[in-house]
Formats: structure tokens, C-alpha cells, sequence
């Protein structure tokens, strides 16, 4: 009895890793990864042909293994996709759409910070001004500190001009973008792209 249940034991997980295996190689071929596809191919089919000559061989007498061969089937395809997002290979596109809506109701004293830089005599070297209502400058002033390279864009929807802004980087930095944009804009409407294929520009390593 302890046999067989540890047969069942080894035909679950090694189905489970079979699939999950076929799950990420599916997205890394999708990607470009054409070699580690491969790789991970090789393994998988090894694998697979291993758990079904065992199970296939034996089914009439033994139709507890139909079963298991078939959760495992199911647990692999879910632990796969969480394999591959971890893993978060390849590079995305995040296109952030804020509505540009002035303020009428402030001032322009009121909406501008003055950053006064004096010389030692007593001069003044520089004066910045940044608007602390604009939402759009703020956000990719904040992004552009972090590291992130931001592509902007003025659009114009239906009842509002927008400006939409690009951001090229690591599938592993896109938790940090998101978080970034959920804090300082949390009404922007925010799409998040896989890219297959990127030449030239500038991501963050």
C-alpha cells in the first residue's frame, strides 16, 4: 500500500513539473527565447514520455493513476504561470493616460513653489518653479528619479486633453513602476504590454 501511494505520489509531481515546464517554455519561445525554450523542451518531453508509458502501461488495472496523472496536470498549468512570474523575463511597455484638468480654483502663487538658491554674497544664483498641482509633470519628474525612462506624449480625448507616457522597462521592475504610479496617481489609467522584440532606447538595468 505505502508503494503505491508513493507511485502516485511520484507520477503527481512529476507530471506537475512536466507542465509547468511546458508552461514556461510556451512563454520563453513567445518572448524570443528560442535556445532556453528548447532546453527546457528537451526536459519536459524526457519527463513526459517516462509518466506516461508508466501510466498508459497499467490504467486497466490501475485507474487511480488517470486521476492523479490528470490534477497533476491541472496543479502544473497553475504553478507554471506563477514560475514564469516570477522568473519575469523579457521587457514590457506601461502607458500611463492622465487628464490634464487645470486648476481654475488656485492661484498662481498658490500653485507654484518657489526653490530659491543664493550665492554667498547674497545674489540669487537660480529660482525653480514647480508646479505642485500638475500631476502629470510631478509623476514623471518622480518616475525619471527612479531611474525609469519616460517617453511623453500630449493626446487629446473626449472631453479632455490627456498626456500619455511610455515607460520601456524589466517585466521585474513593473511591480515598482506600478506602485509608483498607484501612490502619486491613483486615477490614471494605466495598460501594462509585453514587447517581444525591442531594439535601441533606453531601459533600466
Amino acid at each position: 500500500m505505502i508503494v503505491q501511494i508513493l507511485l502516485y505520489l511520484l507520477i503527481f509531481l512529476a507530471k506537475l513539473i512536466e507542465v509547468a515546464l511546458a508552461t514556461v517554455r510556451n512563454v520563453l519561445i513567445n518572448r524570443g527565447e528560442k535556445l532556453l525554450g528548447a532546453a527546457i523542451g528537451f526536459v519536459e518531453v524526457m519527463i513526459w514520455i517516462i509518466v506516461v508509458s508508466n501510466v498508459l502501461g497499467s490504467l486497466a488495472e490501475d485507474p487511480v493513476k488517470a486521476l492523479v496523472y490528470c490534477l497533476a496536470f491541472a496543479c502544473g498549468n497553475y504553478f507554471g504561470v506563477i514560475i514564469e512570474g516570477k522568473l519575469a523575463i523579457g521587457t514590457a511597455c506601461i502607458q500611463v493616460m492622465i487628464v490634464d484638468e487645470p486648476n481654475t480654483a488656485v492661484s498662481v502663487m498658490d500653485k507654484l513653489k518657489k526653490s530659491i538658491s543664493v550665492t554667498e554674497d547674497g545674489k540669487i544664483k537660480e529660482v525653480n518653479c514647480v508646479d505642485e498641482t500638475n500631476t502629470y509633470i510631478n509623476l514623471k519628474t518622480l518616475l525619471r528619479n527612479r531611474g525609469f525612462g519616460v517617453t511623453t506624449v500630449p493626446a487629446q480625448g473626449l472631453d479632455h486633453e490627456v498626456n500619455i507616457m511610455m515607460i520601456y522597462l524589466k517585466r521585474k521592475s513593473v511591480p515598482e513602476a506600478l506602485d509608483l504610479i498607484r501612490t502619486h496617481s491613483p486615477s490614471a489609467l494605466v495598460t501594462v504590454n509585453d514587447i517581444r522584440q525591442m531594439r535601441n532606447g533606453f531601459i533600466r538595468k
